[in-house]
C-alpha cells in the first residue's frame, strides 16, 4: 500500500472550517451533533442522499439542541451566488433523475457545489444508461459485462483537477468512485484516504474505502485522519473483515459515549452477531430494532437469513409481506422474498426474486451469493458458478461465495479447483478467528485430507498454516502424539520450521517431566494415523456444510 497521500486543504470559508474538522474524541456531543447536521445538509445539496441519511439518523440519536445553539447555513461564496440559478434548476432536474438535463444547465459553472453536481450528474447518467441497456436484453448474470461509457472521460477531467489541487472533499470522493469503477483499486484507495483527510465528516468516502480493504494488513498501512468518524469506520471494517470481537467492542464504546439510540449501530451489532452465528442474540436484537424502527428496510435481508436458518416460516412470511407493503422494489425486499421461497423449497421462484434484486442493484453482494445457492439446488452448476464469481467480483471477502464455488467444483469432480476455493473460504472464515477451536481443527483436518486425497503432492501455501494450528491445538489438548506429528510437518515449511522445532522441544520436555497425555479428546478430531505414514488419508471426508448455517 502506498504511503498516505498529501492532504489538500478544503476551499471553504473560515466560518465553516472549524466545524468540518472534527476532533478525535466524543467529549462534546453537542458539537458532534452540529457537525452531523451540517454535513447532512451539505451532502443533501449535492445529491449524496445515502450519506445525508446516515448523518441525519446519527444526529437524531443525540439529544436535541437548544435554539441558541442551532447554526445557520454556511455562508455562500461569490461563485455560489453566480451559479445559484443554474444550480437550483439543475438540482430540480437531478432530483427527478433527469441527469443529462441537469448536467446541461450546469456546464460552465465555477462554484465547487455546482461543479460537483455537474460531474455527479454525468456519472449517474452513465450508470442509468448502463442499467437501462441490460434490463430487457440481458439477464443478471451478464449484467456486469456492460460498462459506464462516461467513466473514462470523467477520469481524465477529474485527474486534471486533482493534479491542479482544485478538488474539494466531495470532488475527491467522486474521483475515487470513478477510479474504483475502472478497477484502479490502488489509485482509488489513495484518493479515498485523501478525501477522508480533507472532509472527514463525509461517511460516503469512509464507506467506499471500507469496500476496498480486503484484509487487516491493508488496514494497517492506511494513514487515516484522527477524528471521531474514524471510530465508526473501524467498527464497520472490523465487521466486514469478520473481526467481530473488535467490532463489537468498538460499537459498545460508541454506545457508551452517547449513541445508544442509534438504529445504525444497533443494526450493525445485530449483523455482527449474525456473522458469528449467535443466532439467538442476533434475532433478539433485530426484533428490538423492528420495534424501534418498524419501517426500516436496511439489513432486513440479514434478518431473513436468520429466520431461514431457524426455519421460522410464519415469521419470514410476515417479514416479506411487511416489506412489500413498505417498498417492494428494494433489493432487500426481493432478497427476503427469495429466502421465503427458498425455505419453502420453491427454488425457481427464489432465484427469480434474487434476479429482480440484481436488476435493481447489480453490485448487491447478498443476492449474487443467494442466487448461486438456488442454482445449486436446481442442479444448474454453470449458472451457480457464474453467480458465485460475480459475488467475488463485488466483494472478495465473501467466504460464502468462495465456499459455494468449492462445492460446485466438487460436484463437477474437479478436485484442484474445488480445493483452491475451499482454501480461500477457510482463509476468510475460520472458526480459528472466532475462537471455536474444535470446529477450526476439524476444518483444518478436512482441508489436509482433501489435499492428500488428490493423489499428487502439490504446493499448497496454506498447508503450513493448517499444520501449525493443529500442532498448537493438539498441544493445548495434551495430545502429544498428534501434536508431534503436526509439528514435524511444520518443519517441512520455511515459514513454520522454527515454530515446529520449538514445539517438538516443548513436547519432549513435558514427556520427560512425566506429563501424561489427555484421554478426553473425542476421536473425530484426531489426525488420521495414515497421514503421517504415507501422506494418504484413510478416507475422503466430505467438506464442511455451511449451507445449514447461512442460506
Amino acid at each position: 500500500m502506498a504511503a498516505s497521500p498529501s492532504v489538500v486543504p478544503v476551499a471553504v470559508t473560515a466560518a465553516v472550517i472549524p466545524v468540518l474538522s472534527p476532533s478525535s474524541d466524543f467529549s462534546n456531543l453537542r458539537e458532534i451533533k452540529k457537525q452531523l447536521l451540517l454535513i447532512a445538509g451539505l451532502t443533501r445539496e449535492r445529491g449524496l442522499l445515502h450519506s445525508s441519511k446516515w448523518s441525519a439518523e446519527l444526529a437524531f440519536s443525540l439529544p436535541a439542541l437548544p435554539l441558541a445553539e442551532l447554526q445557520p447555513p454556511p455562508p455562500i461564496t461569490e461563485e455560489d451566488a453566480q451559479d445559484m440559478d443554474a444550480y437550483t434548476l439543475a438540482k430540480a432536474y437531478f432530483d427527478v433523475k433527469e441527469y443529462d438535463r441537469a448536467a446541461h444547465f450546469l456546464h460552465g459553472c465555477n462554484s465547487k457545489k455546482a461543479y460537483f453536481l455537474y460531474m455527479y450528474s454525468r456519472y449517474l447518467s452513465g450508470e442509468k444508461k448502463k442499467d437501462d441497456e441490460t434490463v430487457d436484453s440481458l439477464g443478471p448474470l451478464e449484467k456486469g459485462q456492460v460498462k459506464n461509457e462516461a467513466l473514462r472521460e470523467l477520469r481524465v477531467e477529474l485527474s486534471k483537477k486533482h493534479q491542479a489541487r482544485e478538488l474539494d472533499g466531495f470532488g475527491l470522493y467522486l474521483y475515487g468512485v470513478v477510479l474504483r469503477k475502472l478497477d484502479l483499486v490502488k489509485e482509488a484507495i489513495d484518493v479515498f484516504v485523501e478525501a477522508t483527510h480533507v472532509l472527514p465528516l463525509h461517511w460516503g468516502a469512509w464507506l467506499e474505502l471500507c469496500n476496498l480493504i480486503t484484509d487487516k494488513e491493508m488496514l494497517k498501512f492506511l494513514s487515516l485522519p484522527d477524528t471521531w468518524m474514524k471510530e465508526f469506520f473501524l467498527a464497520h471494517i472490523y465487521t466486514e473483515l469478520q473481526l467481530i470481537e473488535e467490532a463489537l467492542q468498538k460499537y459498545q464504546n460508541l454506545i457508551d459515549v452517547g449513541f445508544s439510540k442509534s438504529s445504525y449501530i444497533v443494526s450493525q451489532i445485530a449483523v455482527a452477531y449474525h456473522n458469528i452465528r449467535d443466532i439467538d442474540k442476533a434475532l433478539s436484537i433485530f426484533n428490538e430494532l423492528r420495534k424501534q424502527d418498524p419501517y426500516r428496510i436496511e439489513n432486513m435481508d440479514t434478518f431473513s437469513n436468520l429466520l431461514y436458518v431457524r426455519s421460522m416460516k410464519s415469521e419470514l412470511s410476515y417479514l416479506a409481506h411487511n416489506l412489500c407493503e413498505i417498498d417492494k422494489y428494494r433489493v432487500e425486499t426481493c432478497c427476503v422474498i427469495g429466502n421465503y421461497y427458498s425455505l419453502r423449497s420453491q427454488h425457481e421462484k427464489a432465484a427469480l426474486y434474487f434476479q429482480r434484486a440484481l436488476k435493481l442493484n447489480p453490485r448487491y453482494l447478498g443476492a449474487w451469493t443467494l442466487m448461486g445457492h438456488e442454482y445449486m439446488e436446481m442442479k444448474n452448476t454453470s449458472a451457480a458458478i457464474q453467480a458465485y464469481r460475480h459475488a467475488i467480483e463485488v466483494n472478495k471477502r465473501d467466504y460464502r461465495a468462495w465456499y459455494g464455488l468449492g462445492q460446485t467444483y466438487e460436484i463437477l469432480k474437479m478436485p484442484f479447483y474445488c480445493l483452491y476455493y475451499y482454501r480461500r473460504a477457510h482463509q476468510l472464515r475460520l472458526h480459528e478467528q472466532l475462537t471455536e477451536s474444535e470446529q477450526a481443527a476439524q476444518c483444518y483436518i478436512k482441508y489436509i485430507q482433501d489435499i492428500y486425497s488428490c493423489g499428487e503432492i502439490v504446493e499448497h501455501l496454506e498447508e503450513s498454516t493448517a499444520f501449525r494450528y493443529l500442532a498448537q491445538y493438539y498441544f493445548k489438548c495434551k495430545l502429544w502424539d498428534e501434536a508431534s506429528t503436526c509439528a514435524q510437518k511444520c518443519c517441512a515449511f520455511n515459514d513454520t520450521r522454527e515454530e515446529g522445532k520449538a514445539l517438538l522441544r516443548q513436547i519432549l520436555q513435558l514427556r520427560n517431566q512425566g506429563e501424561t497425555p489427555s484421554t478426553e479428546m473425542p476421536a473425530p478430531f484426531f489426525l488420521p494415523a495414515s497421514l503421517s505414514a504415507n501422506n494418504t488419508p484413510t478416507r475422503r471426508v466430505s467438506p464442511l456444510n455451511l449451507s445449514s448455517v447461512t442460506p
